[in-house]
């Protein structure tokens, strides 16, 4: 009988505009944790939380809070890309993400959407 692990993960490494990038997603049972570098460090510590106060269940709104590292707006705006679909198809699950990003350009960005997609664990 093969039991399946307590915790559930994957990770990828991905060149992005020339910029090594690993991406590691682990599934825990209140959190989806992603681990987002091209540093090859955790880096700033975001949590992404579908926001209860939201009155459209359709289009559920996300709230980011920086929990260690520097807090700037780039950050929430990234993390809020990077995350919510994460969160949406984990049944509105909370992410955690750590971003250490050298290139946070548009076009890495949907490139790293994709590099998520394919650890995905949820």
């Amino acid at each position: 009988m093969s039991t399946q692990p307590l915790i559930r993960s994957k990770q990828t490494e991905k060149s992005i505009n020339g910029i090594s990038t690993q991406v590691v997603c682990t599934e825990f049972s209140n959190y989806i944790f992603i681990v987002l570098t091209q540093y090859g460090k955790i880096g700033t510590l975001v949590s992404v939380t579908p926001d209860s106060r939201s009155g459209d269940i359709s289009t559920p709104m996300f709230t980011t809070k920086v929990l260690l590292g520097k807090e700037e707006a780039l950050t929430h705006v990234c993390a809020k890309n990077l995350a919510t679909f994460v969160a949406q198809e984990a049944g509105n699950r909370p992410v955690l993400l750590g971003l250490a990003l050298k290139d946070s350009s548009i076009e890495a960005i949907k490139a790293m959407k994709d590099v998520i997609k394919s650890c995905q664990v949820w």
